[in-house]
């Protein structure tokens, strides 16, 4: 009996459980560009002609292997730009009376598509996630009964669990975790080698052109495009990022540098997320790295933590946690998104250049993300919604599965430590130690108040104060608050008077993106 084959936009692998047992002779694989999905919240231009572009490409790859596709383009007049009713849709019009999908990677999508049977006749099976490598079982099984869960104790289990960088039940090199050695600063004299760059071929410009004219008004710049859109391109970048940039990864990790937005990391965060790279291949790749001498243990093992550990974990809070982790907010943050988060028209200069490279790049590295970007939303007291919807918006690895928790949980501490085990709040002086954009800045960071001085060194204790109530008892803030217990009267008065004349003049600088 022919099947209905429903693909999500990220879903595009031929690997994905959808297509796995797909008959092609006789099952209709269905695929669909939506003005609902690319606009639920206003996505990065960039973000979208990236999803258009693999979309097309994924489906010619299916056409030119004898699969039978509907797609539904984004300009179609009879585009109803809702997923379930193109299933309905196509199943009328193909005589089928059975769907098949595999679930789709955020909850709004995932309860949406769960209806479609109440909807209709037709027999619907939705398949587990298979492009990850911890089940909902299994990170459900693992949680169980924990108050606080810690991303180093799921990624030890996963690690044994799947047998990497592993010698006979230990760890290879003897520890678990090699983060100490992965903090050193920018130094002068690096030498970054590019990142991959594809040039868009006529399927991507078409892209690009329809997003140029259909969603003008979000935010972000198209060109110029240079995203791996097939799966063969995906795993070139991956390939490029092993060849030449993982060995000096671990070292640079956390560096950031002015006008270099890709340093060491391998960028590849965006294939995986749309599904043309497997995690275990990536993995795989780099293990491979390490026992060839390609690459140290640091380098390798900090770049598989964040795929089988920090990646597996954070989808696995969000499915054990949604939807109530969507509404967390428990330090009460409330104040609006200023408008450099879009602008980038701010004295502040390691904010300016992040805001900037988001914009052209629709790409951040995971610290300029945490310790730039978040830092300032954490100590400036945002509210939650209005940064998920931010990070949301700007990065086109960012699908809700993976931007919440972290935003919500990492960068924001709204979950009250039940992923993180404190806020990552810092003054400017780790932003000085770890960059370069201090040197750039017309605050002075080694200011601590006053007209001139960096409002990062300021906001952080003036955070601290606001929230002690709710953060004083946290072990890890034991020693800060003891040196804010022996703070003279004076200074606590002009960090609270310096933060207050700062965050009111922010207030009166925001807009709705």
């Amino acid at each position: 009996m022919a099947t209905l084959r429903f693909l999500f936009h990220d879903h595009l692998n031929q690997s994905i459980a959808t297509l796995v047992d797909c008959d092609k002779r006789h099952d209709v694989v269905l695929m669909c560009e939506s003005r609902q999905e690319f606009t639920r919240v206003k996505h990065h231009q960039k973000k979208i002609a990236f999803w258009i572009a693999s979309m097309r490409h994924f489906h010619k790859q299916l056409k030119d292997q004898g699969y039978r596709v509907d797609y539904v383009a984004l300009d179609d007049p009879q585009n109803s730009h809702d997923f379930s009713e193109e299933v309905l849709a196509c199943a009328k019009r193909h005589h089928l009376d059975q769907v098949v999908f595999m679930q789709p990677s955020d909850y709004f999508l995932d309860q949406k598509m769960r209806q479609l049977s109440d909807k209709s006749s037709l027999a619907v099976t939705m398949l587990p996630d298979n492009r990850f490598l911890a089940s909902d079982d299994f990170f459900a099984s693992w949680a169980s009964g924990k108050k606080q869960l810690r991303m180093e104790f799921f990624y030890r289990e996963m690690r044994k669990a799947h047998s990497i960088l592993m010698d006979n039940g230990e760890p290879v090199g003897g520890k678990w975790n090699y983060d100490s050695e992965n903090r050193k600063p920018p130094k002068s004299g690096l030498t970054i080698p590019a990142t991959y760059n594809h040039p868009p071929d006529a399927i991507s410009k078409a892209a690009c052109a329809l997003v140029a004219d259909t969603f003008s008004d979000h935010f972000g710049e198209i060109t110029p495009f240079y995203f791996a859109v097939t799966r063969k391109q995906a795993l070139d970048a991956l390939a490029l990022f092993i060849r030449e940039r993982l060995i000096n990864f671990g070292d640079y990790q956390d560096a950031m540098l002015q006008g270099e937005p890709w340093m060491y990391h391998s960028h590849i965060g965006f294939y995986i997320n749309i599904g043309f790279l497997h995690p275990r291949e990536c993995i795989e790749a780099a293990e491979t790295a390490y026992q060839q001498g390609l690459a140290p243990l640091n380098a390798v093992e900090g770049f598989i933590r964040q795929i089988l550990g920090w990646r597996e974990f954070i989808r696995g809070i969000y499915w054990h946690k949604m939807p109530d982790y969507a509404e967390m907010n428990f330090l009460d943050a409330q104040r609006a998104l200023p408008d450099f988060y879009w602008s980038a028209k701010t004295d502040m200069n390691c904010l300016r250049q992040c805001v900037a490279e988001t914009k052209q790049h629709a790409y951040a590295h995971h610290i300029q993300r945490l310790m730039v970007l978040g830092n300032f939303a954490l100590i400036a007291g945002l509210h939650p919604k209005h940064v998920n919807e931010w990070y949301h918006i700007v990065y086109a690895d960012a699908y809700q599965w993976v931007e919440l928790p972290n935003v919500s949980g990492m960068i924001l501490f709204a979950d009250g430590g039940y992923l993180g085990s404190k806020p990552y709040a810092a003054s400017g002086a780790y932003i000085d130690k770890m960059s370069d954009y201090c040197k750039g800045c017309r605050f002075n960071v080694k200011e601590k108040n006053g007209p001139d001085a960096c409002p990062f060194n300021y906001l952080y204790w003036d955070f601290l104060l606001r929230n002690q109530d709710k953060l004083r008892s946290n072990q890890r803030l034991g020693m800060i608050y003891g040196t804010l217990s022996r703070m003279q009267p004076e200074r606590i008065a002009a960090i609270q008077s310096d933060s207050a004349a700062f965050l009111d003049q922010l207030s009166q600088d925001t807009y709705d993106e």
